[in-house]
């Protein structure tokens, strides 16, 4: 069963509050906007009902009730326009799944931070690592691409995101065979190819290693770079290369005097957050530790700024293939395996561009929630 839902109106938007961790973005400006119902003269009541944990708390309702569609057709329910009704596909990639939102008609989000946060809970919301808002074009692109966390944040790019964003957008216009557009994001201009096998190939653009920029406050140690530099993480040294794919990322191949880092045995829930808030890492980071087993394939896992321990990251993986040539460890082609399964990655020498290809799929599921609360205290 492909999970597609509906979350019914009314749908009070909040003012949007900024949780932009760079300050490089670039969006048109966004207005606080309401849409009200007539069927429902008061979006605050008491709800009590065993879909809730806590059935006495009194809540102030921006929207309830969801529902499968399993009769309509993937596209006419992906381009369904109703005002005030919220609809969504989720999509994964590798595991690092999505809630899509056709958002074409407007470049003001459907959903708020805090409203995202709820539909992404895995246990009282549809559950998802983000929710992504297929926008229109801004500054020439084709489309536009917006995301926010399960934690409300909003990040400057995705790499498993993007691929999701091209085969939703690809679904939504019923695209086949070879197919590429432009997508502006946090981090520029991306641009995804749909390949012929239906994974999708994605320029990610150049990497950026200049510390001020990653950012870092890590001194650099080659030209304006951090590579294989040590830092204390709870008490303990880590080697560390610094990259941002647009956002930033730490990668390490292990602790000082460690040979080989076995990334399976890592406390991920443990050590994750304490590089993530880490602070010579005043954005925050995505961390990434990795295991090396030859010069064309790696294994990693992330623990990513705002979502936390993810089955896969795709411009983690971007980042962990540059990191590996910057210290002398792979060659400029690798395969890198997420919990959620391998990504291609390569770092041309002759336009100095990331390229990733991976694979990226309808979420499908036995279970669909049937009702869904997205609300704040009141």
């Amino acid at each position: 069963m492909t999970i597609t839902g509906i979350v019914s109106s009314p749908i009070t938007y909040l003012n949007l509050r900024s949780h932009t961790t760079a300050s490089s973005f670039s969006f048109p400006p966004i207005n606080s906007l309401k849409l009200s119902s007539p069927t429902l003269q008061s979006n605050t009541i008491t709800f009590t009902t065993t879909s809730l944990r806590n059935p006495n708390s009194r809540l102030s309702v921006s929207a309830i009730s969801l529902s499968s569609q399993e009769n309509v057709s993937q596209t006419s329910f992906l381009d369904r326009r109703e005002s005030g009704v919220l609809h969504f596909v989720k999509y994964h990639g590798l595991g690092n799944d999505f809630i899509m939102v056709n958002n074409l008609d407007s470049m003001e989000p459907k959903v708020t931070p805090e409203q995202a946060v709820k539909l992404c809970d895995r246990n009282f919301g549809i559950g998802a690592d983000g929710v992504i808002f297929a926008m229109p074009g801004w500054s020439g692109a084709d489309y536009t691409m917006r995301i926010f966390n399960s934690d409300g944040s909003e990040p400057e790019m995705c790499g498993n995101g993007v691929r999701c964003f091209a085969k939703f957008i690809s679904d939504l216009n019923c695209l086949n065979g070879r197919q590429s557009f432009t997508v502006h994001t946090g981090a520029g201009l991306i641009i995804p190819e749909m390949q012929h096998d239906g994974k999708v190939k994605v320029d990610m653009g150049e990497p950026v290693l200049k510390a001020s920029d990653v950012p870092t406050k890590i001194p650099p140690n080659k030209d304006q770079s951090v590579v294989k530099t040590k830092i204390e993480v709870d008490g303990v040294n880590w080697n560390v290369t610094c990259v941002s794919m647009g956002n930033p990322h730490c990668v390490t191949f292990g602790r000082e005097g460690d040979q080989n880092l076995v990334v399976d045995e890592l406390n991920l829930a443990e050590i994750g957050p304490k590089f993530e808030h880490h602070k010579l890492f005043p954005a925050r980071t995505n961390t990434e530790f990795v295991q090396v087993f030859s010069r064309s394939h790696l294994k990693m896992r992330v623990w990513e700024r705002g979502a936390g321990a993810t089955l896969a990251c795709g411009t983690g993986a971007c980042a962990v293939v540059v990191a590996a040539i910057l210290e002398g460890r792979s060659e400029r082609n690798c395969t890198v395996d997420l919990p959620g399964g391998p990504l291609e990655i390569e770092w041309r020498e002759d336009d100095n561009h990331v390229y990733m290809t991976g694979p990226a799929e309808l979420a499908k599921s036995k279970a669909v929630p049937v009702l869904l609360i997205l609300a704040h205290a009141a």
